[in-house]
């Protein structure tokens, strides 16, 4: 824990949203290029229902769909069969880790829990490690935890590294990822501390949100934390992943942020391995626009259910 380096962190708000804005604006992918964009950002997404209404059988249908995202004979017309396109993961609550380890066996996709009190992050610190071991030994492939938000607004920041550094043993070999909860921090330069004190403290990935704040992932968020975890990959030589959860729900919006991976961070940082989508809406816009460039003709919302 550098505490220097986190005090000495400054953000120019004006800047990075007028960058932002321009990165908007300045272009766009098209054509075949346009699929094979999308087409990544199916294979950088975690498939997500965390709904207080979940099922086992909603789960069991999120995992059929994170198995084949491309109904067959979309595929076929898209002539990408034998890429084996599928999601990076499926995010469940602790409740339904079993169900999902169960319906994904053998099709490499990963299992990821909630845990830590999600979303409020409020929860006795005993319980939330208690949740984070109970999800491990459920099978859960990763692990997305929340910090306290209130830690951040007292700057008590060796406490918070204390915290996800112990979330982080607790997880054991599983990836962990750090949530945020960005809509609540207030200030962008809150943002940016944070993100390098849950990357000192051994966060696997910097997760914007939980997806029920008020405001949720935004490219002003995404600019700040990518920079850090550039930063950070530059003065220590590891690289840590990156994952905007939460508002992301048109295939534009996924080549927004795939592009901005790719100025800001570069390559690798546009796979699964280093890269996620948090959603839920997403997977079902892109599957209209892959239909929309092989046949020119956009499909109805129900032709492509979700779950």
């Amino acid at each position: 824990m550098n505490l220097d380096w986190v005090k000495q962190v400054r953000v120019n708000t004006s800047a990075v949203e007028r960058r932002a804005q321009s990165h908007v604006a300045r272009r766009t992918v098209k054509k075949e290029w346009q699929a094979a964009w999308h087409l990544r950002a199916i294979s950088c997404m975690d498939l997500t229902t965390l709904s207080g209404d979940d099922t086992e059988d909603r789960v069991r249908r999120l995992c059929a769909k994170a198995r084949q995202p491309i109904q067959q004979e979309l595929r076929r017309q898209l002539q990408i069969e034998d890429l084996d396109i599928k999601v990076a993961a499926v995010c469940v609550y602790h409740r339904f880790v079993e169900t999902a380890v169960r319906a994904l066996e053998g099709s490499g996709v990963r299992v990821a829990a909630v845990s830590a009190g999600f979303p409020a992050g409020l929860s006795p610190v005993e319980e939330r490690i208690a949740e984070i071991r109970r999800s491990v030994e459920a099978g859960a492939d990763e692990i997305d935890i929340v910090i306290t938000r209130a830690l951040v607004f007292g700057g008590r920041w060796q406490e918070l590294y204390n915290e996800i550094a112990e979330f982080k043993q607790d997880c054991g070999q599983r990836h962990m990822k750090a949530i945020l909860g960005t809509g609540d921090l207030l200030t962008l330069r809150n943002v940016a501390r944070a993100s390098f004190v849950a990357m000192m403290a051994g966060a696997d990935f910097i997760k914007t949100s939980t997806g029920k704040e008020s405001t949720n992932a935004t490219l002003p968020v995404g600019f700040v934390m990518t920079r850090a975890i550039r930063e950070y990959s530059q003065e220590t030589g590891m690289a840590v992943g990156f994952k905007p959860a939460g508002g992301i729900r048109t295939a534009k919006q996924s080549t927004e942020w795939l592009a901005l991976m790719k100025e800001e961070l570069g390559t690798p940082w546009m796979k699964a391995d280093l890269f996620r989508f948090g959603a839920s809406g997403l997977l079902n816009d892109i599957e209209r626009q892959l239909e929309h460039y092989a046949t020119g003709r956009y499909s109805a919302d129900y032709r492509h259910p979700l779950a």
